[in-house]
């Protein structure tokens, strides 16, 4: 019996000292690192790019943007940043004015919209005000390189192609030969300055066979392009202002638009070739260094290579290290390494194009699509997940945006006749409405600002967050209310509308399941803003919440429909397509009692069966699997976020693919960040570990730093 009790207390101090053990932490370097992106052939969809959210630089498989030609239709090689703007001078001032149509409500008031138009003064306007302004694209910087027959080096001519990506240190390498001859480009972006930086060997050089050209276009009013136009250079200027042996200012001028160009280029040679292109024309030697800044202002600082360099190592590894990770090396299900590249790749993309001082457009920096213009209902997918992986700083850089733009959403309600900030759709750093027959009446991007709010909150609690967005979170709640309808005791959205399924007609919808529920959310956290710091709860809010219109049933009472007005959205295949949007009522936003549980599971079941997924987008596959999450559905979780569909492509470089107009797409990285936060570090009132993931034994995800969802 004293042998017997030994060991069980043997046995039993075993088991307190493993549970009590530290637990081995990711090892960040070699979880990152494994994902480098490496290229052995060009692929004109595989363009690398380095920035720091303000600025980013995308480059071919040269290192730099030597055929830019050649990747257009793939991904563009772009040179964008956050102030890059122009604006085409027009013979007219054109105001909202010129593109407005009255539509009726529900309760027969009628409003303006400032909406797409063909004819006359208000098609012109139409065209003027959805162009511009438009991101600029800041110049092309690429090799110049001579075969020994004197013949210019093609891409055809680029052989033995080794590049890759270190994602640790945010640095392109990128070697090749060149009729034997090796060259090897190391390109960097400075982590705090619109700045690259570049190192090139090669024996070429030493037989003045390898030089680099800037060229600088005009602005390209295009919907979506690479954003240059080489058509019209004699109405821009590129002015060399200053020059001494190593370094050379420029003066770009484009219309209003004016910025600066500095190059630090050792003691090379930089002359002009002709309007608009210059080049750089190294000493015979085996290598040489050159940095670039872009800048709105003169510059005034001088870096150099090695101090881009050190700059850009120190911060990336601080990126990987002080943010959240999830390792999935431990899982055996053999979907789990192409997920983990995702997540990776994902985060590196996402802070190099999607944390900058404005919200990004849904091509980040790289290119541009709707004129460079963001979308703020896109803001969410690009940036919430920095909170949940413990980046707060980064969703932060955007938000004094709001706060500039309050005037104009204030303006934009007054003129409709409502109260508060109506966020716009398509916007531009002045916060300027875009015409749209889609956007202008899109409201699922108003609770967005009051969403970002709280989560910054929660990363940090205290009474300088409240005081520090309590305007805006005021302002849109403040909105939301004035726009709601009471009809027969209860409160509507009401027409004009287009969800965020946005195949339903403006004129005909009332009530979409996923606005209503994010009404909900948006003024139930105002409400209690309003608490935290001291004041009375606003009785109209309260009103609302308490007697807002519930969600619409299909006729058999089992399945929530997407709005009040489409009876036939499940017996209809017209309206099983684009985005799955009533899901986001329960997967998007936390669960209250206004929800079914049963009702929502029928739904989501129903969609998964017969939905025409190939008409979706890249953020809806992570909404359909923060939904599933919630539902207790973790391997379809996992289907969802790895659906074999176009839109839900990855591409070798971590974007998001979505067809020939749209190769790249943030939201939908930006999402799957999110997504994956959600499965593994759970939401408000869940107790589980990685509850989005199965227990079949296959998926030992472990993870640090990341937040709960709300």
């Amino acid at each position: 019996m004293r042998v017997a009790i030994i060991v069980l207390c043997w046995l039993v101090n075993i088991v307190c000292l493993a549970q009590n053990a530290p637990v081995k932490s990711i090892d960040r370097f070699s979880l990152v690192s494994r994902h480098n992106v490496v290229l052995n052939k060009v692929d004109t969809l595989g363009a690398l790019s380095v920035g720091n959210g303000e600025f980013a630089f995308t480059a071919d498989v040269t290192g730099l943007q030597t055929f830019y030609k050649e990747y257009e239709n793939g991904i563009a090689l772009g040179t964008q940043s956050q102030w890059g703007w122009h604006s085409i001078p027009q013979e007219k001032k054109y105001i909202l004015n010129n593109v407005a149509k009255l539509y009726e409500s529900c309760d027969g008031t009628k409003a303006p919209y400032a909406v797409q138009q063909r004819e006359g003064i208000a098609g012109e306007a139409t065209e003027a005000l959805r162009a511009n302004p438009h991101r600029l694209h800041l110049g092309l910087i690429g090799l110049v390189m001579t075969k020994e027959n004197g013949e210019a080096v093609q891409l055809r001519d680029i052989k033995n192609i080794q590049q890759q990506l270190n994602l640790w240190t945010g640095t392109i390498e990128s070697k090749f030969e060149v009729e034997g001859s090796a060259v090897k480009v190391t390109t960097i972006a400075h982590q705090a300055q619109d700045r690259i930086a570049v190192h090139i060997e090669s024996p070429l050089i030493a037989k003045g066979k390898l030089k680099v050209n800037f060229k600088f276009p005009y602005g390209k009013d295009c919907h979506v392009c690479p954003g240059y136009d080489w058509e019209k250079n004699d109405r821009h200027q590129s002015v060399i202002i200053s020059q001494q042996k190593d370094l050379t200012v420029l003066a770009r001028t484009l219309d209003t638009t004016k910025y600066y160009v500095q190059v630090v280029h050792e003691t090379s040679a930089f002359t002009e070739e002709k309007p608009h292109s210059f080049l750089l024309s190294p000493e015979k030697n085996k290598s040489f260094d050159f940095t670039v800044l872009f800048t709105k202002d003169k510059p005034v600082k001088v870096l150099d290579f090695k101090t881009v360099k050190v700059n850009s190592i120190y911060t990336w590894e601080k990126f990987w290290t002080e943010g959240a990770a999830v390792d999935f090396s431990a899982c055996t299900d053999p979907r789990a390494r192409e997920l983990e590249r995702r997540v990776i790749l994902s985060q590196y993309l996402t802070k190099i194009q999607c944390a900058g001082s404005l919200p990004p457009q849904e091509t980040g920096l790289t290119m541009n699509s709707w004129y460079g213009k963001f979308h703020l209902e896109m803001h969410w997918w690009h940036a919430a997940h920095f909170t949940l992986w413990n980046r707060s700083a980064l969703l932060e850089r955007s938000m004094p945006w709001y706060t500039d733009a309050i005037p104009q959403a204030k303006a934009t309600a007054q003129w409709q006749g409502y109260t508060g900030a109506r966020w716009q759709k398509m916007t531009d750093p002045q916060g300027n409405e875009s015409p749209s027959s889609v956007g202008a009446f899109i409201i699922w991007q108003q609770p967005h600002p009051i969403y970002f709010a709280e989560l910054l909150y929660r990363s940090a609690p205290g009474k300088d967050k409240l005081e520090k967005y309590k305007d805006i979170v005021f302002q849109t709640a403040e909105f939301m209310a004035s726009f709601v309808k009471l009809r027969n005791g209860k409160y509507h959205l009401c027409h004009p509308l287009i969800p965020a399924q946005e195949i339903f007609k403006a004129t005909e919808t009332d009530d979409p399941a996923y606005e209503l529920q994010y009404w909900y959310y948006g003024l139930s956290v105002a409400q209690q803003w309003r608490k935290r710091l001291g004041l009375e709860e606003d009785k109209k809010w309260n009103a609302i919440l308490k007697d807002l219109a519930p969600l619409a049933t299909d006729a058999t009472g089992k399945l929530y429909l997407p709005n009040s007005t489409t009876p036939t959205a499940y017996t209809d295949d017209f309206f099983r397509r684009d985005h799955p949007a009533v899901v986001g009522a329960f997967g998007f936003l936390p669960f209250n009692d206004r929800i079914d549980i049963a009702l929502m599971k029928n739904t989501f079941d129903e969609i998964i069966e017969h939905w025409q997924w190939e008409t979706t987008w890249g953020w809806d596959y992570p909404l359909m699997a923060m939904t599933a999450a919630r539902l207790n559905k973790p391997e379809q979780a996992i289907e969802m976020l790895l659906l074999n569909t176009q839109k839900n492509t990855y591409l070798v470089n971590g974007h998001n693919y979505q067809d020939a107009r749209l190769r790249l797409y943030l939201p939908g990285n930006g999402g799957l960040l999110s997504a994956i936060a959600m499965m593994t570090a759970g939401w408000d009132g869940s107790t589980e570990t990685n509850p989005g993931f199965p227990k079949d034994g296959k998926w030992n995800v472990r993870w640090e730093g990341l937040k709960k969802m709300p």
